[in-house]
C-alpha cells in the first residue's frame, strides 16, 4: 500500500471505480477515496494522532470538496466493506459515521431518519467514553475534538428548529416525533450528556489549579483527567454548555459555566481557534443582555483584533472562512450597541471596522432613531431555542418564537436608556450644571431629571461589569442638592495604535507592488 500523500490535486480524473460486496444505494466508491478510508482506518486503528490529524484536517475536507460537493460520503455499510472492519460499533465506524452525518448536515438536507441516526451514534460515542472503565487509548486532534461538541450542540439546534416548523412536517413525521419525542434530542439529555463530559475529567478543578499557578495531578484531574482526550473532551464541553444555556436564554447559568475560563491567547481554547471565537462570542453576548456591556466590550476588542490578525490563516480554509466572517458581522454589530450604551475608548483596529460595517447604523442611533437598535440586535443574536416546542399557535413566544422574546427584553432595556446619550452629552459640556438648566435643556421636570440621572449612574456601574478598567469610563457626575458636578475622566488618546494599523498597510502595501514586480509578463508569440 502506498503512502497517502493528500493531495487531491494530483488525483485521476478517469477514476477506477471499487465495487464492495455490500449492496448498497452508492456502489461506487472512487480509488482515491477507497485509498483514503483504508488510511483513515489503519491510522486510527494504530492510534496515530499525527497523521490522524493531517488527514482529518487536510484530506478529508478536500476530498469532500473534490468528490462529495453535492452528494453524502459513501454509506457507514459500504465504507465497512471497504476497510474489512467486522464489528459496525468499533470506534472508526462511530467516529466515521459521526464524518457522514455531520457532511450531510452541512452539504445536503438531512431527514428525520438521518436527524434520529446521527443523535443516536452521539449517544454511542459519548457512551464509549463515559463508561469506560478505564481511559480509552485512543486520541483526536484537539480540532475534530472540538467540531465534535460543537455538531452535537448545532444538531440538537437544527432538531429544535425543525420540530418547531410544524406547517412544514408531513404527517409519517409528526408520527414519528411523536413516537420518539422522550428519547431523541431532548433537551434535559444534551444538557446530562455536556454537563457528565466536563465532570469525567474534573475539568473545572484543573482550570482552578492552572489559575493558580499549580500543577496539574492525578488527585486533582483524576485518572481519567490526565488524558488528552478526556481533558479536551471536557473543556470543550464547557463551550458548548455556554453556547447552549445562551440559546435557551439563561445567560447566567451560560456564564457560570465558564467561571474559570481565561479568555487568554495562551489558554486551552487558543489550542483550536474556532472554539476561542466561538467562546468569547458567546460570553459577550450573554455580558451583553445582562447589561455588563464593559465586560462585552472587553472580549470582543480582544477577538475581534485576533481575527483581524489570523485573517489569512482562515481565508486559506474555504470550510471556515464563511463560518468565522459571519461571527466576525455579528460581534461588530453587538459591539456597537455595547458601545453605545457604555462609550469606551475602542482599538483603532476595531473603531476602523465599526465604521465601515455599522458606521451609519451607529449616526441613525446618534440622532435618535432607536429603531435601529432592532436591526443590530437581530444583525448580532444568535437563533434562540425554546426548551419545549409547542404545536399551540398562541405559544407564550408569541408568533415570532423565541427570537421575539429575546428582542422584547432587550428592548425594555433600551427603552430605559432612551435618554441617557441626550443627557450625557449635555453634563460633557459643563464641570457643574444646575438641575434646573439641565431641565430646561431637556424638557423635562427637575424631578424627571433627578430620575434620570439616578437611572444614568445605575446604568453606569451596571456597565463597567467585574474585570475592566474602570478609569476608562468617559464621564462621572454626582449630585450635590440642587447641583450636578461632573468630572471628565475622558483619557489622553494613544496614537500608536493608529500608527502601528498604518504601518501595517504600507507593509502589505509594499509586498503586493513588489510580488507584482516581480511576476513576469508572458507575451503572447505573433506569427
Amino acid at each position: 500500500m502506498a503512502t497517502w500523500q493528500g493531495n487531491v490535486a494530483a488525483m485521476p480524473v478517469p477514476m477506477q471505480m471499487y465495487y464492495p460486496g455490500t449492496t448498497s444505494e452508492q456502489g461506487e466508491v472512487a480509488e482515491p477515496v477507497v485509498n483514503f478510508l483504508k488510511w483513515f482506518y489503519h491510522f486510527i486503528e494504530k492510534n496515530e494522532i499525527y497523521h490522524v490529524e493531517n488527514m482529518y484536517e487536510d484530506g478529508y475536507y478536500k476530498i469532500s470538496d473534490f468528490y462529495f460537493k453535492d452528494k453524502p460520503w459513501p454509506s457507514p455499510e459500504v465504507v465497512q466493506g471497504i476497510v474489512e472492519e467486522k464489528d459496525e460499533g468499533s470506534i472508526f465506524m462511530i467516529l466515521y459515521r459521526e464524518l457522514y452525518y455531520r457532511h450531510i448536515y452541512a452539504r445536503l438536507k438531512p431527514t428525520l431518519e438521518h436527524r434520529f441516526d446521527s443523535y443516536a451514534n452521539y449517544c454511542e460515542l459519548f457512551s464509549y467514553l463515559l463508561t469506560a472503565e478505564e481511559p480509552v487509548k485512543i486520541e483526536l486532534p484537539n480540532k475534530w475534538l472540538w467540531d465534535i461538541i460543537e455538531e452535537f450542540v448545532y444538531q440538537f439546534q437544527s432538531f429544535q428548529q425543525f420540530k418547531s416548523k410544524a406547517g412544514k412536517i408531513n404527517d409519517e413525521e409528526k408520527s414519528m416525533l411523536r413516537d420518539d419525542e422522550d428519547n431523541v434530542w431532548k433537551v434535559t439529555a444534551v444538557l446530562n450528556i455536556l454537563l457528565q463530559l466536563t465532570e469525567k475529567c474534573n475539568i473545572n478543578q484543573q482550570l482552578i489549579a492552572m489559575e493558580k499557578g499549580e500543577a496539574i495531578t492525578e488527585d486533582i484531574a483524576g485518572e481519567f483527567g490526565m488524558k488528552p482526550i478526556y481533558t479536551m473532551t471536557g473543556f470543550f464541553s464547557l463551550v458548548g454548555l455556554l453556547r447552549l444555556y445562551c440559546l435557551l436564554g439563561d445567560y447566567h447559568m451560560a456564564l457560570s459555566c465558564i467561571e474559570h475560563v481565561q479568555f487568554k491567547d495562551k489558554d486551552m481554547m487558543a489550542l483550536v481557534p474556532a472554539c476561542q471565537i466561538t467562546a468569547n462570542y458567546y460570553a459577550g453576548f450573554a455580558y451583553l443582555m445582562i447589561r455588563k456591556y464593559a465586560n462585552t466590550i472587553q472580549l470582543y476588542q480582544h477577538i475581534l483584533g485576533y481575527m483581524q490578525r489570523t485573517k489569512q490563516f482562515f481565508q486559506n480554509r474555504s470550510f471556515q472562512a464563511d463560518d468565522i466572517n459571519k461571527k466576525n458581522e455579528q460581534m461588530l454589530a453587538l459591539l456597537a450597541i455595547a458601545s453605545t450604551f457604555c462609550p469606551l475608548r475602542l482599538d483603532e483596529s476595531v473603531n476602523i471596522q465599526i465604521k465601515e460595517k455599522q458606521g451609519d447604523k451607529v449616526a441613525r442611533i446618534q440622532h435618535g432613531d432607536m429603531a435601529v437598535y432592532d436591526d443590530l440586535f437581530f444583525s448580532g443574536c444568535p437563533k434562540f431555542l425554546s426548551p419545549v416546542v409547542s404545536e399551540n399557535p398562541t405559544s407564550p413566544f408569541g408568533s415570532s418564537g423565541p427570537r421575539g422574546l429575546q428582542l422584547q427584553v432587550f428592548k425594555a432595556e433600551v427603552e430605559q436608556q432612551r435618554l441617557i446619550p441626550t443627557l450625557r452629552s449635555f453634563l460633557k459640556l459643563y464641570t457643574s450644571i444646575p438641575i434646573s438648566k439641565l431641565a430646561k435643556f431637556l424638557d423635562m421636570h427637575e424631578n424627571e431629571v433627578r430620575c434620570c440621572l439616578m437611572a444614568f449612574k445605575h446604568k453606569k456601574e451596571v456597565a463597567k461589569g467585574d474585570s475592566v478598567d474602570q478609569t476608562t469610563m468617559d464621564i462621572d457626575f454626582y449630585v450635590d442638592k440642587d447641583m450636578v458636578h461632573i468630572s471628565d475622566t475622558k483619557i489622553a488618546r494613544h496614537y500608536g495604535d493608529y500608527y502601528v494599523q498604518q504601518v501595517l498597510k504600507l507593509r502589505e502595501s509594499n509586498k503586493l507592488i513588489l510580488g507584482a514586480a516581480l511576476t513576469p509578463v508572458v507575451t503572447a508569440n505573433t506569427a
